[in-house]
């Protein structure tokens, strides 16, 4: 069982900036693991991910606006989020892929004001 902590969120106005971290409690290495968000009335949508091999994967809307970083020795996963617009306020989920299991935190609430 991998249990996720996801950490950093808050209330921000426009073009201001936030950092989440989520930490993966497990002694094996996650490779998979990343960033999903829900607005209210919308379904959870991928922000920024690694892969299982490595690659990142960015949704459009964030592109050149948020960054994913990693600890891989500390499986924790950031997401630096700058140029924050009122359409990002949602909660954010962290996720993990570990041998054939997914996992998900208990999400953290981003607000932006405009």
């Amino acid at each position: 069982q991998v249990q996720l902590v996801e950490s950093g969120g808050g209330s921000v106005q426009a073009g201001g900036s936030l950092r989440l971290s989520c930490v993966a409690s497990t002694f094996f290495t996650i490779n998979a693991m990343g960033w999903y968000r829900q607005a209210p009335g919308k379904e959870r949508e991928l922000v920024a991910v690694f892969t299982s091999i490595g690659d990142t994967i960015y949704a459009d809307s964030v592109k050149g606006r948020f960054t994913v970083s990693r600890d891989s020795a500390k499986n924790t996963v950031y997401l630096q989020m700058n140029s924050l617009k009122p359409e990002d306020t949602a909660v954010y989920y962290c996720n993990a892929g570990h041998r054939g299991s997914v996992y998900w935190g208990r999400g953290t609430q981003v607000t932006v004001s405009s």
